[in-house]
């Protein structure tokens, strides 16, 4: 069994409950229909039903709520004002909102535990995604940051775990510091414990190995690095490591010899957002690699983005994927 087929057998003995807003977009559509019928998840469609192929796509089994007749509009109309009033936002502009941008209603629904989880992204932009979720869910308790990552799966590789890894932040935080480096260490180890169940190994990427290259890029993560192994003891740390001395265990041996994570790597932490995004898609690209994300990690609830490149068996998985991580919350 590959690793979605376990996230989706994982996912089916605890059914969850997730929210796609993105009813304008037939990938989601086509997603939300092999949801049902492989049993998956629950479903709640934010949309006008008028304006959806039902029969074409069978979602009979989907919860559909329209924010212009529903209900629950005043009820989160009244609740986001009392979250935002401080900000400076109406009543007005609250129902504006909630009635115009479905992804803000959709994380009303998990704000007022009517849903576990949502995935958004197939045509918006990550901050159309996340800056709901940030203002209405918020971050998890001692958290540092909310970040995101990539799982990728790689077909015939002998690397990771048997192909699988975690790329982080492929899809979040532009250009972390160390302290944040170190942060998005420890959160994507967790991360890889739960959705992978083996033990993860974290490489700290750089251009450099063990100090064979001077820069304040290298001593960010050499920085980094510290930090990560000082507030995780637990977790298999190690840096600053290029690519090569991460994951295979020839290179490892001449370059970082005295590393019991260089050569074995499954979490790759990538030195800042340019690296991470472009690892991740020549990955994708050159070796076909499954690519599921950017999953967040952080917010109180599970919210997750998706490419909008992605495809609807992409979406399916990073359905499956939430509604394993609603399981741990």
């Amino acid at each position: 069994m590959n690793f979605i087929e376990s996230i989706k057998e994982r996912a089916k003995k605890d059914l969850k409950t997730i929210v796609l807003p993105e009813t304008m977009d037939e990938r989601v559509l086509t997603a939300a229909h092999v949801v049902l019928k492989e049993k998956i998840a629950n479903i709640i469609l934010i949309g006008n039903k008028e304006e959806m192929d039902l029969a074409k796509y069978d979602l009979a089994e989907a919860t559909i709520i329209d924010p212009h007749t529903s209900m629950l509009t005043e009820e989160f109309t009244n609740t986001l004002y009392e979250l935002r009033k401080e900000k400076g936002m109406t009543k007005e502009e609250a129902h504006d909102l909630l009635v115009n941008d479905y992804m803000y209603f959709a994380c009303m629904l998990v704000k007022t535990n009517r849903a576990d989880g949502v995935v958004s992204g197939a045509c918006h932009s990550t901050s159309n995604t996340l800056r709901p979720a940030l203002q209405i869910i918020k971050t998890a308790p001692n958290v540092a940051l909310v970040s995101a990552f990539f799982l990728m799966v790689v077909p015939e590789c002998e690397y990771g775990e048997h192909g699988t890894f975690i790329f982080a932040d492929s899809g979040l935080e532009q250009n972390p510091d160390s302290e944040k480096l170190a942060a998005i260490a420890g959160s994507s180890a967790k991360s890889f414990q739960l959705l992978v169940g083996k033990e993860p190994i974290v490489a700290m990427l750089s251009h450099s190995t063990v100090g064979s290259a001077k820069h304040a890029d290298v001593d960010k993560v050499v920085e980094a690095t510290r930090i990560a192994k000082e507030q995780y003891p637990d977790i298999q740390i190690d840096g600053e490591f290029q690519l090569d001395a991460a994951i295979v265990p020839e290179v490892a041996k001449s370059k970082a010899p005295n590393s019991n994570v260089a050569g074995h790597a499954n979490v790759l932490i990538f030195p800042d957002l340019d690296a991470g995004n472009i690892g991740y898609k020549l990955v994708q690209r050159l070796a076909k690699a499954e690519a599921y994300g950017p999953i967040t990690q952080g917010i109180a609830a599970p919210v997750n983005d998706l490419s909008r490149g992605c495809s609807s068996d992409d979406i399916v998985g990073v359905v499956a994927i939430t509604a394993v991580q609603a399981q741990k919350k």
